[in-house]
């Protein structure tokens, strides 16, 4: 469950950004993710249901000033899941399960605002020597 992942290129990847309610921190909402997390790799997961893999991030409160454009403000308390999937239609059909809709639940209650935006991999590789 904690290891390296390989992503084939031309996967899909789905970028959620989880925004928790003030007051709430990500050691609260930890196992609702992890809930999440197994039912989609549960289900979901291999060549059939279109899961690939996913990543799990706590945002560290680290904003770079080399790699912004404009100047950044402090950000809400949040983390972002990401997930790989053969297609988007994949994704769709495993949010729209409801047994993830009833450990989505959970988890929303605790959030201020949840957002999921798709991306079409356009590039991927390695340092020299990886």
């Amino acid at each position: 469950m904690f290891g390296p992942i390989t992503i084939p290129f031309g996967a899909k990847m789905l970028f959620n950004t989880v925004t928790l309610k003030p007051g709430v921190t990500v050691e609260d909402v930890e196992i609702a993710v992890g809930e999440l997390c197994a039912v989609v790799k549960g289900i979901y997961g291999g060549e059939k249901d279109g899961f690939i893999a996913g990543q799990v991030f706590k945002f560290t409160g680290f904003a770079s000033t080399e790699g912004s454009l404009s100047t950044s403000s402090p950000a809400d308390n949040h983390y972002v899941i990401v997930t790989y999937w053969r297609s988007f239609d994949a994704h769709e059909r495993s949010h729209a399960n409801d047994v993830f809709k009833k450990k989505f639940a959970k988890l929303a209650a605790m959030c201020s605002e949840t957002k999921e935006l798709g991306y079409d991999m356009l590039w991927q590789g390695a340092a020299e020597g990886q």
